[in-house]
């Protein structure tokens, strides 16, 4: 272009035959064409061939691509098209910015790894902001297929049974010896059961084949403050377990949290909606005992051997709660009559999972009379998905 530019107002071109042209530039040879390179029939080509320069044929195009003793081929020309490198499918996929494993976040890279294990490969951008557009492009794709699927699956899974939530995390070992910090975790919150996989389930069978189960009611939820995290990773959430275990999780970005978050709350409260009660078996002086967690009613103590009621309060009622980490609860009821305080303390075999189950009841609770926190879970329930391109595309 600069020679051009450069060679006055006049300019002599001259054109000579590449043998070897025809066959790079995937042109349709014609057999009595005496210019044709014999070596080349066979179709194939240059690997430099995808390289985006093709012909496109055209009934009505009258340019014409000819040589000395090349006939006039009318229809021909020259398109510029995109041609691709690698496909991932984004359904069930997930992606990274984190050396795997670690907790050492990429500057400006990330990398996608397909749910069959194709990997994309690291992919640099040249600023924090363009790696940002892309990672919330491809969570927003990957959210919407996500969406799709839940939407088509549930259609064979019977109301108490619905999903609500599923996606990758990665969970941080628990044996700080490892090399491996992290593991990619596929959670799924389905029904009563949060679900924790190493592979997405594809088929019903799959759902029988999870790593662990846990009743989402019996287990409590916290997303951390920059003070709670345990390493470099910026976006943690912790599960206790109904047996006292700390699980830690982490995921890419704040989108991605504040997507389980909802999720969570959803899934707990559409389970406490449905079963209205609880009953644990509990000790009161020696004497086996039941306690009951009404939705409606709220706390019911009974004698389990002849079913009478001992004492009963309300959610309000209740203005504290204390244990000692291992079975005994201690409740102080404010007594509607007198006012006074009134202690009632029981022991459990199962403590974390009576503990979290109340939270949930009370969670549920304030959540029902909150006119905006029903009001987003009709339209969510009735809102429409729709379903994204379902790849990421690499082009040159």
């Amino acid at each position: 272009v600069q020679v051009l530019r450069n060679a006055g107002e006049e300019v002599t071109l001259t054109v000579s035959f590449l043998k070897r042209a025809p066959a790079f530039l995937k042109l349709p040879l014609n057999e009595d064409c005496a210019c044709a390179p014999s070596d080349q029939s066979s179709g194939t080509s240059s690997p430099l061939c995808d390289s985006g320069l093709h012909l496109n044929y055209h009934p009505n195009n009258t340019d014409t691509l000819s040589c000395s003793s090349w006939p006039a081929s009318p229809g021909l020309r020259w398109e510029k098209r995109w041609c691709d490198l690698r496909l991932i499918p984004l359904l069930h996929s997930r992606f990274s910015q984190h050396l795997p494993g670690s907790d050492l976040c990429r500057q400006n890279a990330f990398q996608v790894i397909a749910v069959d294990g194709v990997c994309s490969g690291i992919i640099q951008c040249l600023t924090a902001e363009d790696c940002i557009d892309w990672l919330q492009a491809i969570a927003s794709n990957i959210s919407s297929l996500t969406k799709h699927n839940i939407k088509k699956i549930n259609r064979n899974f019977p109301i108490n049974q619905q999903i609500v939530y599923m996606g990758w995390t990665e969970e941080r070992e628990q044996d700080s010896l490892q090399d491996r910090m992290y593991t990619p975790k596929f959670l799924a919150l389905r029904g009563s059961s949060l679900y924790k996989f190493i592979a997405p389930p594809v088929t019903t069978w799959d759902w029988t084949r999870a790593e662990k189960t846990f009743s989402v009611y019996e287990i409590m939820c916290k997303i951390l403050k920059d003070s709670d995290l345990l390493d470099r990773r910026k976006h943690c959430f912790s599960v206790q377990s109904e047996s006292g275990e700390d699980l830690y999780f982490s995921v890419e970005l704040e989108s991605d949290l504040t997507l389980w978050e909802k999720a969570f709350q959803t899934a707990t409260f559409l389970e406490v909606e449905r079963i209205q009660c609880k009953t644990y078996a509990c000790v009161l002086e020696s004497h086996l005992m039941g306690l009951t967690i009404d939705f409606s009613m709220g706390f019911v103590c009974f004698d389990a051997a002849t079913k009478a009621v001992l004492w009963r309060y309300k959610f309000s009622q209740l203005k504290g709660s204390s244990d000692d980490g291992k079975s005994k609860i201690k409740f102080l009821f404010q007594n509607q009559d007198t006012k006074q305080i009134e202690a009632k303390e029981l022991e459990f075999s199962n403590l974390f999972a009576v503990l979290h189950c109340i939270h949930s009841f009370f969670a549920a609770k304030v959540a029902c009379l909150d006119p905006l926190y029903v009001g987003s879970q009709a339209t969510a329930s009735a809102a429409p998905t729709t379903s994204g391109t379902g790849k990421l595309k690499y082009t040159t």
